[in-house]
């Protein structure tokens, strides 16, 4: 009794640790530096179509504007609630878009900084090879954008969705808890021209999380306890939420100018079944096929078989004597319906 118990605890703390295994990442295990794997959203961006043209953009900041902390149990912290580095994050993924194809970042979030440096390198020529004017040969004309891309982190909501479940039986049960937190980014294009929004999405990603505990409290023999627990919880980074939150509003950004005729596609019969995919998902619409095809599904699905198995459940406990056509149960032919 006390070694199928402990392999009973055993077995059931082994296999909480290998179901939580699967979601904790590369880092947990190995600890050396990685570069993380692409996410669905930057894999989209990375398969869009050629541009007509490239767009020159500028991002002269990115950052959090829900004004928000961390939160914490124990006292005030001043740590913020989400990152502030989302222009770094953007900057990237307007590079992923179309691989390199679809935008010309230049820099502005920094822009003292350039400048700064390009003030270095036109003192020192002219200290050291007497130029009295500007070469452009060495120190060229810096890229004009003409599109400026604002906005930022807009909501952080937690708590967004909670709960839990557990079960126990002679003293050993599990149970597991789940929470879910929502980011929202906004992302807006001006025209530098006219100073014109052109146009603006929205994109938001829930931050899941969940605990997984297993425990064992058992007397197994007089004055011999048995207790042993096990616990795991997995948390899905907020830098890696936010960072699809704005891969998603990126992509968001380049249909909407397509549909709008601010850019185009290279080919537009390869980035018109795109288009159409992300209009019906933004206006939570189902395209016709799409509505044909559930129909069909549902015809050809078999029947609901629920009242011959509440008949099938009534001929097993009615006696054979008491049926009103005095069949038995093996002769009655709603007994093998099912």
């Amino acid at each position: 009794m006390r070694a199928s118990l402990l392999l009973m605890a055993t077995g059931l703390t082994a296999s909480l640790s290998g179901c939580a295994a699967y979601d904790v990442g590369p880092s947990r295990y190995n600890p050396q530096a990685y570069v993380p794997a692409k996410t669905p959203t930057e894999l989209r961006l990375n398969q869009l179509p050629s541009p007509a043209r490239q767009v020159a953009v500028a991002v002269y900041g990115f950052g959090d504007q829900t004004g928000q902390f961390k939160p914490s149990e124990t006292g005030q912290t001043l740590s913020r609630a989400v990152t502030q580095g989302a222009g770094s994050i953007l900057m990237k993924a307007l590079q992923d878009a179309g691989n390199r194809q679809w935008f010309t970042v230049v820099e502005r979030e920094q822009f003292k900084n350039l400048l700064s440096e390009r003030q270095v390198i036109r003192e020192m020529r002219e200290r050291y090879l007497g130029e009295t004017a500007v070469n452009p040969q060495a120190l060229p004309a810096l890229l004009f954008a003409g599109v400026l891309l604002e906005g930022g982190v807009i909501g952080y909501d937690t708590n967004t969705v909670t709960g839990g479940a557990g079960a126990a039986f002679l003293g050993i049960g599990a149970h597991t808890q789940y929470r879910q937190d929502t980011v929202t980014v906004y992302l807006r294009a001006v025209s530098v021209r006219t100073g014109e929004v052109m146009t603006t999405v929205t994109a938001s990603k829930t931050i899941a999380s969940r605990s997984l505990n297993a425990s064992t409290f058992r007397y197994v023999a007089f004055k011999e306890l048995l207790q042993a627990e096990m616990g795991i919880t997995t948390n899905e980074p907020d830098q890696l939420a936010l960072r699809q939150a704005i891969e998603k509003a990126v992509y968001g950004l380049v249909m909407e100018g397509v549909e709008l005729k601010l850019w185009d596609f290279k080919d537009p019969a390869a980035g018109s079944p795109l288009l159409r995919d992300y209009k019906v998902e933004r206006d939570g619409q189902f395209a016709p096929e799409q509505v044909q095809t559930a129909m069909k599904a549902a015809d050809a699905a078999p029947p609901l078989k629920i009242l011959a198995t509440r008949d099938r459940l009534k001929d097993r406990d009615e006696p054979a004597s008491g049926r009103k056509d005095g069949s038995s149960k093996e002769s009655s032919g709603s007994g093998g319906a099912l």
